[in-house]
């Protein structure tokens, strides 16, 4: 085995700088037995690093290689296996479990033994030695690094530790003196005993000049403990002194800590002078309120302004002095409690005053408007026999009464009602409730009498205003809606004169129905709309300011009701807590407010919508654009707002009232009918569809709800394409191809001129249409117009097909030169002329004169009828050649008929 070490230690370990410490051969366990050694080195080079290197044979076996090497410090856990009796099993734990079987138990235990003592030396992690022999894990003596042996030569064996602890390597500086001794000395090589020797020699040399020195030393020693003893004597002198003075000191301090006594006593009463005097000051100055607030608060004018002013600033300094935060002990003097229960009498005083003073304002506002409305229906009730056709006639503007001078007037007490809701939450909020009261009223009054002038301008007469179910000031509609009547596919002389069509949703005539009628209602809508919405936007800015509640902050007593109370009070306060719901924040309280006040203005609203639904269903169109701007811009300035949310409300109606529209065109589609005496031409709904789309094109230009109107539009062209070729299937006197080429194009040029981008497929579709019907009627209608000659020359194209070559034909008995002269002779020019003219007029019946198709469809008759006669002549050409047979007339005698008998229809 020392063999093996020294040929490793030689081969494999010097040239990578380690050294071999310890060496077992084992094999794999469970295996077959391939001998390798597992060997426990450390590096040369600091810092020292220690590994595990498994070593085995090459195949050819005449030297080892190194396989795998593991370091130390990546070992876990060494496990013996047994540590009583000998086995020659051991594992090691690295990343994964390593199992050995050594060749001896005792190769076995020294290799364990020096992985433990290298763990113990240089590792600072701890491996788990189990099932290890106590007598195998010895401590190390403790050594330095330096006495790690070195060099290439030098073998450590596992088990002779020993050897390697009492080796203590030298240092440089020793290696160089040792060096410079040994060449002084001429033998030192060639003969050690001398040159030890002569060492001895010289130590015991040094050893008696050593003793020497230190008996020489000895009279400097005696002189130097004389010198001690009369230092030790001063310090005694020096002593006895400082005892003196601290006796002669003491008497003195007893006297400064009186005077400090004094002194201390002396500046406590000045600091206890100068607090007192402080609370005092701060007493005084903060809880003092001056006469003229005073006399402000109980007999301040609240009518004027320099008397608001004058009580406001007397609030403000009331309430500093009420909100003073006192220091501890304050509120025990009884001054401060009679100042402060002074303070609470001056509140409850001025606040019930202020209170009594705003509610009389507000009777005094409301008696004031209500007497305007009154005096203005009274001015137009006696200047004409009828009330509603005096206003009808006279209320030229569509206005809603201004409110600025009241807001005017309240804003003077902003200021107070801030005031008023910080001290008194009570009578704030009784405020509240009547000002909501009164306002409610007033503003149910001025809207329905608002919207009430609007209907009747939308109506436009007294009478119609009655049709239209218009009774009193609420504007409810009560008039019937009779059923709608089915469409009738009229001829294009009386369409406009039938009483149900597209536009006819209301139970009126299209012909009631025009442009300026629509501009009006527009227009009137639009106004309502923009009476409305400043009315509203002026109402909730008073409101946040005059009641203080733009700054959206939870409130720390109020309470609103749930929306069934809303009618009965939003800020009441009920004899039933479980009634009241805590009000989330100011916001909220702005917008209930609102609903309060302006709770008629939504059911108006509604009305309105559905009188102008009824006039005409197409009023939905305008209704919806100006409807979704105004929630638009609503929005805009603030998404939760009273305005945001009615007009919300409202454009949800609205927008059903669209799809109505919508679904109503759809389904009069389909409830068409035919007249079986005259023919189709331009159906109603197409021509209608046509009316709607430059409608809905002029309204909806920029406008934010155009997704809607491209959903109908998809919609509508289906219904349109739908129906149409029903009605084509359906007809009876006039052939389907006529009518879908004709409606296909009227529907193509409606789609080209108003340039619907969302119906692109559907214009190209009808396009297809259009062309397809005006080919299919063409062939039809024309036919074979020389009927023998095309069933002769049906038969030559038939022997041709059957396999006879085209200049053979004529040789056939049926088909000869002579037949075809027979054929052709009957079929002069004039025959010709007289059948193209019979056609004519045929075709003339089945199409309608509005869609003005008449000479596209003649024209390519024309084109088809001198196709088939180019195809005669070719076969005469290639079935008869050199026979001379030609038709009777030429194509340009055909140019001449079809311009003929066009001129003269």
């Amino acid at each position: 085995m020392t063999a093996i070490k020294h040929a490793l230690q030689r081969d494999i370990f010097t040239p990578n700088d380690e050294r071999l410490l310890s060496i077992v051969n084992v094999c794999k366990a469970g295996k077959k037995k391939k001998n390798c050694f597992l060997c426990a080195t450390v590096t040369t080079e600091r810092p020292v690093q220690v590994n595990v290197v498994k070593v085995k044979k090459s195949d050819k076996g005449d030297f080892y290689k190194r396989q795998i090497a593991w370091a130390l410090r990546d070992l876990a856990v060494v496990d013996a296996k047994d540590a009583v009796k000998e086995n020659p099993e051991f594992d090691l734990h690295f990343e994964k479990v390593y199992r050995w079987v050594a060749s001896s138990t005792a190769e076995k235990n020294t290799f364990i033994s020096c992985i433990w003592k290298l763990n113990q030396r240089y590792l600072r992690k701890k491996i788990d030695f189990v099932s290890v022999s106590s007598q195998l894990l010895e401590e190390l003596p403790k050594v330095t690094e330096e006495s790690v042996p070195s060099g290439e030569n030098q073998s450590v064996a596992g088990g002779d530790e020993e050897a390697v602890d009492e080796y203590q390597e030298l240092n440089a500086r020793e290696e160089q003196d040792i060096e410079i001794m040994m060449e002084g000395c001429e033998c030192a090589i060639s003969n050690a005993e001398a040159f030890a020797e002569k060492l001895s020699r010289e130590l015991q040399v040094l050893d008696g000049a050593n003793i020497q020195s230190i008996m020489a030393s000895e009279k400097q020693v005696n002189i130097l403990m004389k010198l001690l003893d009369e230092a030790l004597k001063e310090v005694d002198q020096i002593e006895l002194k400082l005892s003196s003075y601290e006796e002669m000191l003491q008497s003195v301090k007893e006297q400064m800590d009186q005077i400090s006594q004094s002194n201390h006593l002396i500046h406590l009463s000045n600091t206890n002078n100068v607090k007192l005097l402080s609370e005092i000051e701060f007493l005084v100055n903060h809880m003092d309120l001056a006469r003229g607030h005073i006399k402000a608060l109980q007999e301040g004018d609240l009518a004027s302004s320099r008397g608001i002013e004058a009580c406001t600033n007397a609030a403000d300094a009331l309430l500093q002095c009420m909100n003073v935060a006192l220091r501890p002990g304050h509120n025990m003097l009884h001054a401060v409690k009679q100042q402060q229960q002074r303070f609470g009498d001056l509140r409850e005083q001025f606040s019930r005053r202020l209170a009594s003073h705003l509610n009389n304002v507000f009777v005094q506002q409301f008696t004031q408007a209500l007497l305007q409305l009154y005096n203005k229906s009274y001015s137009l009730a006696v200047s004409g026999h009828d009330q509603s056709s005096t206003l009808a006639q006279h209320s030229i503007d569509l206005t809603l009464p201004n409110h600025h001078p009241f807001h005017r007037d309240l804003l003077r007490y902003s200021k107070l009602m801030e005031w008023l809701k910080s001290t008194d939450f009570g009578k704030y909020e009784g405020l509240t409730k009547n000002y909501m009261d009164y306002l409610s009223r007033l503003y149910e009054r001025e809207i329905k009498d608002f919207f009430e002038v609007a209907k009747i301008k939308m109506t436009g007469t007294t009478k119609e205003s009655k049709k239209f179910g218009l009774h009193g000031s609420s504007g409810k509609l009560t008039g019937s809606t009779s059923s709608l009547n089915k469409l009738s596919v009229q001829s294009s002389g009386n369409r406009r004169s039938q009483s149900s069509s597209l536009l006819d949703m209301g139970n009126m005539s299209a012909s009631d129905l025009d442009v300026a009628d629509r501009t009006k209602f527009d227009k009137i809508f639009e106004q309502v709309l923009s009476e409305l919405e400043p009315l509203c936007l002026a109402e909730q800015d008073f409101i946040s300011k005059f009641f203080k509640l733009q700054q959206h902050q939870s409130m720390p007593g109020p309470a609103a009701v749930d929306a069934e109370e809303i009618d009965g009070g939003v800020f009441s306060r009920s004899h039933n807590p479980s009634a009241l719901q805590t009000v989330s924040s100011e916001k909220d309280m702005i917008r209930m407010m609102m609903i309060k006040i302006f709770r008629c203005i939504e059911p108006e609203l509604n009305n309105l919508i559905a009188l102008g639904d009824k006039i005409d269903s197409f009023n939905s169109l305008y209704m919806l654009v100006k409807i979704s701007h105004h929630v638009w811009t609503a929005q805009n300035v603030d998404p939760a707002s009273f305005l945001s949310t009615t007009l919300g409300n409202v454009l949800v109606t609205v927008k059903r009232n669209f799809d109505k529209c919508i679904s109503n065109q759809i389904k009069q589609m389909e409830e068409v009918k035919i007249s079986k005496k005259s023919k189709v031409g331009i159906l109603l709904f197409v021509a209608e569809f046509e009316e709607f789309a430059g409608l809905a094109e002029s309204i909806f230009r920029n406008a934010e709800r155009r997704g809607d109107l491209d959903k109908a539009y998809i919609k509508l062209i289906r219904g349109v394409f739908n129906n149409v070729e029903k009605v084509a299937n359906e007809s009876q006197k006039t052939p389907r191809d006529v009518v879908m080429m004709e409606n296909f194009h009227h529907i193509f040029a409606t789609l080209s001129r108003l340039k619907i981008s969302c119906l692109e497929a559907e214009k190209r579709e009808a396009k297809q249409k259009y062309t397809d019907h005006l080919q299919s009627y063409v062939i039809y209608s024309l036919g074979q117009p020389l009927e023998k000659l095309n069933h002769f020359f049906e038969g030559v194209e038939a022997r041709v097909a059957q396999g006879i070559r085209e200049e053979e034909v004529s040789y056939q008995l049926a088909f000869n030169k002579q037949e075809l002269r027979k054929v052709i002779k009957e079929y002069p020019g004039k025959e010709v002329k007289k059948g193209l003219d019979n056609l004519y007029k045929k075709v003339d019946k089945h199409l309608c004169e509005e869609e003005n198709l008449l000479q596209v469809v003649w024209h390519s008759m024309q084109d088809e009828f001198i196709r088939q006669y180019k195809h005669f002549e070719g076969l005469i050409g290639r079935c008869y050649p050199g026979s001379g047979v030609t038709m009777e007339f030429t194509i340009q005698d055909i140019l001449d008929y079809c311009s003929s008998i066009a001129q003269s229809h």
